[in-house]
């Protein structure tokens, strides 16, 4: 199929200052909603990437060379690199969640950069999924805050927090990653450095030092995602090395983050045990005692997805032998209606009891809020 005519944009103003080198994103094509483009977020991100290819397209949903095109897993990670999405996000609806937040808000972006073989994520929109900008922060921002008034005081405590509402922005991307991409994340940290009832929230397996100037004023919990390196090195394809993401945590909680971390996910295999030990023992020795004083734990149980185990035997397979475990595993209908897979209950039950266990002998002080 051919390519639509490259977007023309007028008015665009003096130009932003283009991203510096990185290996995640080397852009060619931005696909982009003429209204997207024309916006002040979007001629920042095309200001960014100055070589870029524009290509209009009607929505950022409807992208025949990109969403449901199987043709593209061999180009699983090329697409992630090459390609970037604008759009203006339509529906600015804030949902309950009651697991690792209190919300889940209207995300500045979908998709990601990075190519973890468990994601979630391509699910959705089909194969890469490269990141998609919305562009409309304005809305996302002022929706947020008219939320949160509406919620008034917590009073009464929670495991996502004991004193404060708390706001995944992250559900669908990256933010770490985003943040490389446009002001999108700078501008959400800063909406909630003023929300004092309230607390942005969101994983990431990427180290972006940039974040460390944004002043989050504790109103800003990243969860960096933490797992054996042997795993990361076949799952976490793209991503920062565990032992990088633990190096920042110091860093994060002097910049004013409240830094929590995601055991996730556990994956099941020979020597699991002995690798998270060997993991909590790692954080016990080097993370500081202000950082032990307010940090906390997810522990998330891998679920993988069929259809997704199918797209990586065509660019991965190597992580299938990780995640692909039939004799360990069952179907699960996840609460967006998806048909998953996940340990037997029998076997995940023993392994959360178990890695529990192994949290309160190497690393005490981790106390874990949520465990799935």
């Amino acid at each position: 199929m051919a390519a639509a005519e490259p977007l023309t944009l007028f008015d665009v103003g003096p130009p932003p200052t283009p991203m510096r080198p990185n290996r995640l994103l080397q852009v060619r094509r931005i696909y982009a909603e003429p209204a997207a483009a024309d916006s002040p977020r979007g001629r920042q991100v095309l200001g960014r990437f100055p070589g870029a290819e524009v290509v209009e397209v009607p929505s950022h949903w409807q992208i025949p060379e990109l969403h449901g095109n199987a043709g593209n897993v061999d180009r699983w990670v090329r697409v992630k690199t090459e390609t970037l999405v604008l759009g203006v996000r339509k529906g600015l609806a804030t949902r309950p969640n009651g697991r690792s937040a209190d919300f889940i808000a209207p995300g500045p972006s979908n998709g990601c950069a990075m190519a973890c073989a468990y994601c979630y994520v391509p699910r959705r929109k089909g194969f890469a999924n490269p990141i998609t900008v919305f562009t409309n922060i304005e809305q996302i921002t002022a929706h947020l805050r008219r939320h949160v008034a509406r919620q008034g005081p917590k009073t009464e405590p929670n495991q996502c927090d004991p004193d404060s509402w708390v706001y995944d922005i992250g559900e669908n991307g990256d933010c770490s990653v985003d943040a490389l991409v446009s002001d999108n994340v700078a501008d959400l940290v800063a909406t909630f450095r003023d929300l004092p009832t309230a607390k942005a929230s969101f994983a990431t397996k990427y180290v972006n030092r940039q974040l460390l100037e944004l002043d989050p004023a504790g109103r800003t919990r990243v969860r960096f995602s933490v797992m054996p390196d042997d795993d990361a090195r076949v799952l976490d394809v793209r991503t920062s090395r565990v032992a990088e993401r633990i190096a920042a945590v110091d860093d994060f909680v002097e910049a004013g983050y409240e830094v929590h971390l995601n055991l996730s996910p556990v994956v099941l295999r020979e020597g699991w045990e002995e690798a998270w030990t060997d993991l909590l023992r790692h954080l016990d020795d080097v993370l500081s005692p202000a950082a032990k004083a307010q940090a906390a734990a997810e522990v998330i149980m891998l679920t993988h997805n069929e259809a997704l185990h199918e797209v990586n035997l065509g660019w991965h397979p190597a992580a299938e032998d990780l995640l692909w475990r039939p004799d360990l595993q069952e179907p699960k209908r996840s609460q967006n209606g998806q048909d998953n897979v996940r340990y037997r209950a029998g076997a995940k039950r023993a392994a959360l009891a178990r890695l529990q266990g192994l949290v309160r002998d190497h690393a005490p002080w981790l106390r874990v809020r949520y465990a799935f």
